[in-house]
């Protein structure tokens, strides 16, 4: 196609020495009945499993000290968020402060299975024992309305 300017619009033409098509001919599907078809595909084997289960999992668990790090960071992390909530629910009022504690209490446990640091595990039971106090506080208050 040639392009004259940017105001003309030509016709597309057919390529040199070609020859244009009719408006019936074009793509077509050949019969798989008709003698010079092609056979259909041979069926392929089932592909055999890399390694098993286990293996797999085991490497997934086995993981290098920067990963456990980054691990106890976000567990850390989340501890933290959770104190900050708990202070701002203590600040107003006690709103939310019940279900604050309680997911505090949650996180410690997610934090308990992964630690083999005595000194941490003695900071979570502290961490777990006082928000189990609170919630009892806030639990007798409750029934006292």
């Amino acid at each position: 196609m040639k392009v004259n300017g940017p105001s003309s619009s030509g016709g597309v033409a057919p390529a040199a020495g070609g020859r244009a098509r009719a408006s019936g001919e074009g793509f077509s599907v050949a019969d798989a009945r008709a003698p010079g078809a092609t056979a259909p595909a041979a069926r392929t084997a089932d592909a055999a499993p890399i390694a098993g289960l286990d293996a797999l999992l085991a490497m997934q668990e086995a993981t290098g000290p920067l990963e456990r790090r980054k691990r106890a960071v976000r567990r850390a992390s989340k501890i933290l968020d959770q104190l900050d909530r708990i202070k701002l629910a203590i600040l107003d009022n006690g709103a939310g402060a019940v279900s604050a504690l309680s997911d505090l209490a949650g996180a410690v446990q997610e934090a308990r299975g992964d630690t083999a640091d005595p000194q941490l595990e003695q900071v979570l039971n502290e961490i777990e024992t006082r928000a189990a106090v609170e919630l009892a506080k806030q639990e007798m208050s409750q029934r006292a309305i």
